[in-house]
């Protein structure tokens, strides 16, 4: 039988958009609100955990545009509970939510596997993936019933090429990334685009300053500035990369993991 549901609406103009950035005080996300900002996007809500540096993050947010609606909420996205309050509270706060861009945890050093304290290692599952997996979950009803909406996450390169000492990380945003993906498939008939930037390493974020400061993730590191012959990436230019995601011009876009990485790699 045919789909007798009507058309898709188009995808709302950015001018028209309310955005919610998950990881938003800090790296990429904070970066993208304020390019989002700049970009005419008239409501943005900011969600971490820290009240002094969401309050920071919201003030640079409203420099770089005054004009913008930005408000920040507490609430530790891995925590189910806390979760679901954040999301609803964003909402009411915006009357609708239709980009999501919601990051991990930032600042693991490399390490050997075999070296890897056991103890850490649930704590790094909780910390890398159920804030992204609660953050869509109680978005995704809100955009299904708008019929349309960008969902964004942000994993990592690791999710794609096999790097020594990332093995825990490699593996938990694989999961990140095919989440993602399959979400995507999932959630097109609503209209709902998902897509995942896969990054490699960052320059000008507190995670650079760990990696450069422990010997081996320095190797790591320096081996990864010879091969980005483009240059390695900043947050900003990610941030661009996710205004394109969550912009009409990506309307046709879905299910893709995208590398925004200075030519590190091309998977």
């Amino acid at each position: 039988m045919a789909d007798e549901r009507p058309p898709l609406p188009k995808p709302r103009e950015l001018n028209e958009t309310a955005a919610l950035f998950v990881g938003g005080t800090s790296g990429v996300g904070l970066a993208s609100a304020v390019k989002f900002a700049k970009a005419g996007v008239p409501k943005i809500v900011l969600i971490a955990r820290n009240e002094e540096r969401g309050e920071e993050a919201r003030q640079k947010v409203l420099a770089a545009a005054p004009g913008v609606q930005v408000d920040f909420i507490s609430a530790d996205m891995n925590d189910v509970t806390d979760a679901e309050r954040a999301v609803n509270e964003a909402h009411q706060k915006m009357g609708r939510i239709d980009v999501l861009l919601t990051t991990t945890h930032a600042g693991t050093v490399p390490c050997l596997f075999h070296k890897l304290d056991p103890q850490i290692m649930e704590r790094k599952v909780l910390t890398h993936v159920m804030g992204v997996l609660y953050a869509c979950r109680f978005v995704i009803p809100f955009m299904r019933e708008q019929r349309g909406g960008s969902i964004i996450t942000v994993s990592s390169d690791a999710a794609k090429i096999a790097t020594p000492g990332e093995v825990v990380m490699g593996g938990l945003m694989a999961m990140v990334m095919m989440f993602t993906r399959t979400l995507a498939m999932e959630a097109k008939r609503d209209g709902i685009r998902c897509n995942v930037l896969t990054p490699a390493l960052i320059t000008d974020t507190p995670s650079n300053v760990a990696l450069q400061n422990d010997p081996f993730a320095a190797k790591l590191f320096a081996a990864a500035d010879r091969m980005a012959a483009l240059g390695l990436t900043n947050p900003d230019d990610q941030a661009d990369t996710a205004l394109f995601l969550a912009s009409p011009a990506s309307a046709r876009l879905t299910g893709q993991a995208i590398s925004v990485n200075g030519g590190m790699s091309a998977a």
